[in-house]
């Protein structure tokens, strides 16, 4: 699975951007939060979850805790959009080429604006999705806000 398409393409985003992690591929799929961190043994709040949202028909990848599910009033609120709600499968496919269960912070076929959640500043070790479910990478808020460009944001 190290060679499927998607795992590449996040490798070869976080070696251009310079990022000190390492993508592992896991024995099983880990499609949630709860899933990767007790394959992980970390807190579950230690998981950057990759939510896709549809914000006034543009794509809006936040990363939020697993420990957080994201308010989407509040958030629309903050970044201006009129509606932001839970992008279907299709829709994350189309903006991120990875399916729902597998979506990456980076390694996307074209810029999608990105949120991520300050709450993922308290752990050492954030992990994220490395574009298919059976793969994550470690990474760290810092570093998350440099991969992907990405903007602070308090999601409840």
């Amino acid at each position: 699975m190290s060679n499927h398409p998607n795992v590449q393409q996040v490798a070869d985003a976080l070696r251009t951007a310079g990022a000190t992690g390492e993508i592992v591929i896991l024995d099983e799929a880990v499609p949630t939060a709860a899933a990767a961190a007790a394959e992980l043994g970390c807190e579950v709040g230690a998981i950057a979850n990759s939510l896709i949202f549809e914000g006034d028909g543009a794509p809006v990848l936040i990363l939020t805790s697993g420990a957080h599910r994201v308010d989407t009033a509040k958030a629309a609120a903050e970044l201006g959009i009129g509606k932001l709600r839970r992008a279907k499968p299709e829709f994350v496919k189309e903006h991120t080429g990875q399916s729902i269960g597998g979506v990456a912070p980076v390694g996307h076929p074209h810029k999608v604006a990105t949120y991520v959640d300050t709450a993922l500043e308290q752990y050492d070790v954030v992990w994220a999705a490395a574009g298919i479910p059976h793969s994550v990478f470690p990474t760290t808020y810092a570093e998350l806000l440099t991969l992907t460009n990405g903007t602070p944001i308090t999601v409840n």
